[in-house]
């Protein structure tokens, strides 16, 4: 029996391509389809349980994509911050109104491209990468985050705050999941007692810009003109009122 209502849809390009989906994964050619929001979304996004525990966003997307046999968790961070926007831009429109430097600033969402990709740079199918760090010259294999190793950072970073409140280990917890091998070893011990213990700073800096340099992701800025009349890029602040904006 056909429904008697059908919701509206968009087609929302990744900005992986889906190149680095292994083969046959529905996300490997590169674009899902997403639903406007209704009002239960809405519900979602009011959800003061999902606000408190951090979940809120990652609901609202999941209920929006209708693209069958997607896993969540395998979506790389960057397509799932083009999923947000899109997201947005579905449910109340692609002017977004922030305030920078004392001004309002209406930034066209619809205007945000996907940073340029080199195909070139990556194997199909294969999210992993070999670099040679610069000072220390060992080798090393990383991978690009999903949304479930990000989960699982935020997990331990959590259970490490309650057992050394007066540390932030961020950094080092964020290099040992993006670590994938030394010098050819996979063991999770050894790659956690290299990034504690021998990840020279030169060499971790070197490493966090060949990831920022990899990850597909938006160009998440805007164009300002400051006092001076000159133009500059600005990253875009994108706070608790992106999915909450002043409208009825």
């Amino acid at each position: 029996m056909e429904p008697k209502f059908k919701l509206p849809t968009e087609t929302v390009d990744l900005p992986s391509k889906g190149i680095l989906y292994p083969e046959g994964h529905p996300l490997s050619n590169g674009a899902l389809e997403m639903k406007y929001m209704t009002a239960k979304e809405e519900d979602i996004l009011t959800n003061q349980n999902y606000i408190k525990n951090g979940t809120v966003i990652d609901r609202l997307l999941k209920s929006l994509i209708v693209t069958e046999g997607i896993n969540y968790e395998d979506i790389l961070v960057g397509d799932k911050n083009a999923l947000m926007v899109a997201a947005r831009i579905l449910s109340y429109g692609a002017d977004y109104n922030i305030s920078y430097r004392g001004e309002q600033v209406t930034v066209d969402l619809a205007k945000v491209d996907n940073k340029p990709l080199d195909e070139s740079q990556y194997e199909k199918g294969k999210n992993e990468f070999t670099f040679n760090l610069p000072v220390s010259k060992a080798v090393v294999t990383f991978r690009l985050f999903t949304h479930k190793e990000e989960k699982n950072i935020e997990k331990e970073l959590q259970g490490l705050k309650k057992l050394r409140p007066n540390e932030s280990p961020e950094v080092t917890t964020r290099f040992k999941y993006m670590i994938t091998s030394i010098n050819g070893n996979r063991e999770s011990g050894e790659i956690r007692d290299f990034v504690d213990n021998y990840l020279l700073a030169r060499d971790a800096r070197a490493l966090r810009k060949e990831y920022s340099r990899l990850q597909p992701d938006l160009n998440l800025t805007f164009n300002f003109v400051n006092d001076e009349g000159r133009e500059e890029e600005v990253p875009l602040p994108i706070g608790l009122d992106f999915f909450w904006p002043d409208a009825e």
